[in-house]
């Protein structure tokens, strides 16, 4: 049986991916913070985003292809970075690496991920984006962009919406803590997803932030649910988005970004594009929906405009590009296709977001996304809606 036919869509996946990581590891991946109101609030508002199929075009061909600050990709969505990536599913970092660079399309790496820069560098052939949580020692935050730019990482991406640490209640209560302690409760959770059981054990140790490890060593004091890593970031100002600018001497992109008043700042500032996300959720549960923001924001600026969060298929992708995104990231999507089928998952995705993307740009009578910039609304009351006719 074909994985076409076994895992149709993301959801399959998902699944599929519950089944085979641990609970303290899926709830880690799938939680948000809060009630988890903004989590939901993110796939409601983009179910609001529609559009009025189009008929009698003929047979057309479809064209995914795009460009973002002056590079060329196939399709018009990337890679999210994703903290402690390796603990979702074991060398998780350099496997999406890997079938990013394969399939052309973008890789993050997260400042907090389970791999250095260095050690997934070699399998991005010079197509990587390094985010950055902002350090506030000048030294270590030298040091960092020059070990992402001397591995080869084109793009710096400052993560703006983690001023302060979230709760993500449902972290703590499966018993994660950062980094993972193997404590009883956690070991009879592992020992119950045996294959992820020995893939991680294959790897020599529980997975850790490397590059964090790098500047703090061991750090004491902390509460359970929190990491080196804090010890070591500052919330970020303006200032530090110039010092940045400055410093970095590539593609610099500013995510985190909801309020269309802030989009002519960090034009002036000399950022490349704007990042639209809400964290999917994970820091602030009384958060708008990137897509609710994007028109606006869209209007503000004619930067590239970038969004994540919330996005499950090929018609959301569409959504966003309808309504001014230039460019999508996916997240949990490509951790929930990793651990439903290892290595065979990024492949999987990248042909169901392909397959869905091409299928509804049928329905619509284009040949290229941006052929439906303006053509999206959304139902019910507020800015940017339409009444839909019910006879």
């Amino acid at each position: 049986m074909s994985l076409h036919a076994r895992y149709p869509a993301i959801s399959d996946l998902k699944s599929r991916a519950r089944q085979r990581i641990p609970k303290f590891v899926w709830e880690y991946l799938d939680s948000a913070t809060g009630n988890e109101a903004t989590l939901r609030r993110n796939r409601a508002a983009l179910d609001r985003v529609l559009f009025t199929p189009s008929i009698l075009h003929g047979e057309l061909p479809v064209d995914l292809s795009t460009n973002l600050c002056g590079t060329d990709y196939p399709m018009p969505f990337g890679i999210s970075p994703v903290g402690m990536s390796g603990l979702i599913w074991p060398d998780a970092e350099r496997k999406l690496a890997r079938a990013a660079t394969k399939a052309g399309l973008p890789y993050s790496i997260s400042t907090v991920a389970t791999r250095t820069p260095e050690e997934v560098a070699p399998r991005l052939n010079g197509n990587g984006w390094f985010q950055m949580y902002p350090p506030r020692d000048e030294g270590i935050r030298t040091d960092m962009l020059k070990r992402a730019k001397d591995a080869g990482f084109s793009t710096l991406i400052l993560t703006v919406d983690v001023p302060v640490p979230s709760r993500r209640e449902r972290q703590v209560r499966s018993g994660l803590t950062t980094p993972p302690k193997l404590t009883p409760r956690l070991l009879a959770q592992i020992a119950m997803r045996p294959t992820w059981a020995m893939m991680t054990a294959s790897m020599g140790a529980m997975p850790r932030m490397k590059l964090i490890d790098d500047y703090a060593g061991k750090v004491t004091g902390l509460s359970s649910t929190q990491h080196a890593g804090y010890l070591l970031r500052t919330s970020p100002d303006w200032d530090y988005v110039t010092w940045l600018r400055d410093a970095w001497d590539g593609t610099f992109f500013v995510k985190g970004v909801m309020n269309a008043e802030d989009a002519p700042r960090l034009e002036k500032a000399g950022v490349d594009a704007i990042w639209l996300s809400n964290h999917a959720g994970r820091q602030f549960d009384a958060s708008p929906a990137p897509i609710e923001a994007l028109p606006a924001i869209r209007e503000a600026t004619s930067l590239p405009l970038i969004l994540d969060s919330g996005v499950e298929g090929g018609l959301d992708i569409l959504r966003a590009i309808a309504l001014g995104a230039d460019f999508v990231m996916l997240g949990r999507a490509w951790h929930y296709a990793l651990a439903a089928l290892d290595t065979a998952g990024p492949a999987h995705l990248i042909e169901i977001l392909e397959k869905d993307m091409a299928a509804n740009m049928g329905q619509l009578g284009v040949t290229k996304p941006l052929e439906l910039r303006g053509k999206a609304w959304f139902d019910g009351p507020g800015p940017h809606s339409r009444a839909i006719s019910t006879g």
